[in-house]
């Protein structure tokens, strides 16, 4: 009988280990990811994301005067979301953008198609913004939600987010109020305090 090369006997080793892993692992379906691709918000985008926003956020939408305004500001990040199809341009299913203000990342906001929620979409371009914020160097991510977005703050706390404050009537004209929630980056002055 020859004897297998060591390196060889541990990779057989490894592959039967793994397929006893696999075999015992509960049965579960891998989470659909969304066929979409990143691309930073190009100018060419403000009229769909208007669209959108009107969809979304109705009488709180941002105006394209608005958008426009956000959109030039300083230290402002955005991405778009597409359908990640070869061919013709398709239109864009979902927009996410931070303001840095030069300590903390802002949220300013993260909307998604409704033909194209709840597939992920929106967790993509939130962990986009998140490792924005970490190679930029923020020390935490600051958002607002609805106490009535169930879905988002759903998603929020799945990312990590914490609550921490509660803003009376922020939705306006809707009289909504909104959670406060913050995601750590790094330690600040007193969490990262040693004696």
């Amino acid at each position: 009988m020859s004897e297998l090369d060591p390196d060889l006997e541990m990779t057989l080793d490894l592959s039967l280990h793994r397929q006893l892993v696999a075999e015992d692992a509960p049965a579960t379906e891998p989470e659909p990811r969304p066929a979409v691709r990143l691309r930073p918000l190009a100018w060419a985008d403000v009229t769909r994301v208007a669209a959108l926003e009107t969809a979304l956020f109705g009488p709180s939408a941002w105006t394209m005067g608005m958008l426009t305004e956000e959109l030039r500001g300083n230290g402002r990040w955005y991405v778009a979301a597409e359908p990640a199809v070869e061919g013709a341009p398709q239109p864009l299913v979902g927009y996410a953008g931070l303001w840095f203000d030069g300590d903390n990342a802002h949220v300013m906001t993260i909307g998604v198609d409704p033909a194209v929620q709840r597939q992920g979409v929106g967790a993509i371009m939130l962990r986009a913004l998140v490792e924005r914020a970490r190679e930029i160097g923020a020390l935490s991510m600051v958002l607002e939600v609805a106490v009535d977005n169930d879905a988002a703050i759903a998603m929020y706390e799945r990312a990590g987010f914490v609550r921490i404050g509660l803003r009376k009537r922020y939705y306006q004209p809707e009289d909504v109020d909104a959670h406060t929630m913050q995601l750590v980056l790094q330690p600040g002055p007193a969490e990262g305090a040693t004696a």
